[in-house]
């Protein structure tokens, strides 16, 4: 217990049987439940948390027949320390990539009641660009910075980040079945606490790499697929929060901006259609093109505004 408040740990594991046993036995002793989920591992996952069970009491380890994912794995774990009432829930990756020294401020915030989630940050940590893969970083921070616009968290970043804690407010609360099941869970869930405008707060923590982990994220095939996450979850937050619980005239700027902007696409076109095969630029087309540019980005920025002084509470 800490504060006096149950603590349970959600491990998803899927082919780690390098590092689980580190893992789990760098999770601190004020950890109530250990709640281990083996994704369908191929390798000697499940045996090893096992033979760790046996040492520890606190270990509950829980199978996949079939591969779900590290959303779904989480879910899982999600799940059952929501039925067992623990008060705050914490994610710790089975690839020991998650420091025990930060798990104090990561879930201090749950306990104290001052938030609802918390993320861990590594992008802000002074050796992060050393530490972290350049490619994971900058496509980490890519997806950061839509995540921002999807979710109405302005102040988060690390979206890709699995260090997590949160409260069991938040997990009653939420439809745990609706949650994308892979790498994007964490921009998904995101989306889904703003909704239901839970707080979330932000703990710088210090990356782990090169121990030994083999990384399953392919970037080129994960950007693609979080950021149509990104966007149909964008669009059903503003029809929920914005339109369904409680209008707000910020919808209409980012639909006028989406209007204008894609009209300044189809001017271009027009424009470029008549510079290359007429050889000359109509004034009037080239003056709507600039009006629609400049206007599209004024409404999109007051609509970022509105959303940002909207949820400026929610940290």
């Amino acid at each position: 217990m800490y504060l006096e408040k149950t603590i349970a740990v959600v491990v998803p594991a899927y082919n780690e049987e390098k590092l689980i046993a580190r893992a789990l036995e760098s999770i601190p002793d004020l950890v109530d439940k250990i709640i281990v989920v083996n994704d369908a591992s191929r390798d000697n996952t499940g045996n090893i948390v096992r033979d760790e069970a046996k040492k520890n009491s606190k270990i509950y380890l829980i199978e996949h027949e079939v591969n779900q994912g590290v959303g779904g794995a989480i879910v899982t774990g999600y799940k059952t320390a929501r039925d067992m009432n623990i008060d705050v829930t914490v994610v710790m990756a089975g690839d020991a990539q998650m420091d025990p020294k930060d798990f104090i401020p990561v879930i201090e915030p749950i306990a104290t009641g001052t938030a609802d989630y918390t993320k861990g940050n590594r992008l802000f940590h002074g050796d992060a660009w050393q530490m972290i893969p350049h490619y994971r970083y900058l496509g980490n921070s890519f997806l950061s910075l839509m995540t921002k616009i999807a979710s109405g968290y302005w102040h988060i970043a690390d979206s890709q980040s699995g260090y997590t804690a949160i409260s069991l407010l938040a997990l009653k609360k939420l439809n745990l079945d609706k949650i994308y099941k892979r790498y994007g869970m964490p921009n998904d869930i995101l989306i889904m606490l703003n909704e239901l405008n839970f707080r979330v707060r932000d703990v710088h923590i210090r990356p782990v790499y090169n121990i030994g982990e083999k990384s399953g994220i392919r970037l080129m095939k994960v950007i693609p697929k979080i950021s149509l996450i990104l966007f149909k979850g964008f669009w059903h937050r503003l029809l929920y929060k914005y339109v369904i619980k409680d209008f707000h005239p910020l919808i209409f700027f980012y639909l006028l901006s989406i209007f204008l902007l894609g009209a300044s696409v189809l001017l271009s076109i027009r424009l470029f259609y008549f510079w290359i095969i007429l050889g000359h630029v109509p004034a009037i087309t080239a003056m709507a093109l600039v009006f629609s540019v400049i206007s599209g980005l004024q409404t999109l920025f007051f609509g970022m505004w509105f959303d940002m002084e909207y949820n400026k509470d929610l940290r």
